[in-house]
């Protein structure tokens, strides 16, 4: 059965026009974009094509976010399980906007990308010229879960960048890591960022500690 459940989480379509709709009830604007990967099969063929935009997503990225260069630009992704952005991206994004005001930040659409893999967010925040990017993507299936979210974060995003230079936030899910706890903890990653101008292995997450102490004091 956990077989069969990867294998159908793998396979899901992303539904883009369901999430666009939860989010505009936030009050939350969306631009939809596409990769390379010009359908399932070709994506897990070919994880290169799922790294870049494609041309027509390209170009409606460049002409609609010209002259917005947000602090943050925030992708949700469908990577290798629609079912867990389906499932958890709403709540996650829903979770970390009352963070938007604390740290000061504008974060401007919420692009929402088919076909994608992580590194598609670092050409996605190069075109918008967003100091940050963060990457909601439904990670690779197992054998335990088959919808686990992850949220990978890049300073100074731009083609090229590769694993090392992001802070990644995985095990998102039911009975796993919140929704919550994933929203202070990245929250927490893009104040250092911000501060110390990196991401990646240089930046030591310690959210964890931070939020015992909140928790021990009320």
């Amino acid at each position: 059965m956990a077989h069969a459940q990867a294998r159908d989480a793998v396979h899901a379509a992303f539904d883009r026009d369901g999430l666009a709709e939860q989010l505009a009830s936030l009050n939350v604007e969306t631009l939809a974009v596409d990769s390379k990967a010009t359908d399932r099969a070709v994506y897990l063929r070919r994880p290169d094509l799922g790294r870049r935009l494609a041309p027509a997503s390209r170009t409606k990225l460049s002409n609609d976010t010209t002259q917005m260069k947000p602090d943050l630009t925030i992708v949700v992704a469908d990577g290798l399980s629609a079912a867990a952005v389906n499932s958890g991206a709403f709540e996650l994004v829903k979770a970390f906007l009352p963070h938007v005001a604390k740290l000061n930040i504008e974060i401007g659409p919420v692009v929402l990308a088919t076909g994608a893999r992580v590194a598609l967010g670092d050409e996605i925040g190069a075109l918008i010229g967003a100091e940050l990017v963060a990457v909601i993507i439904g990670e690779r299936p197992g054998l335990s879960a088959a919808d686990n979210l992850s949220v990978y974060l890049t300073y100074e995003p731009s083609v090229g960048r590769n694993d090392a230079e992001r802070n990644c936030i995985s095990n998102i899910g039911d009975d796993r890591l919140s929704p919550t706890a994933a929203a202070a903890n990245l929250a927490w990653l893009i104040n250092a960022a911000r501060d110390r101008k990196l991401t990646g292995v240089a930046l030591k997450d310690e959210s964890e500690a931070l939020l015992a102490v909140e928790t021990d004091n009320g």
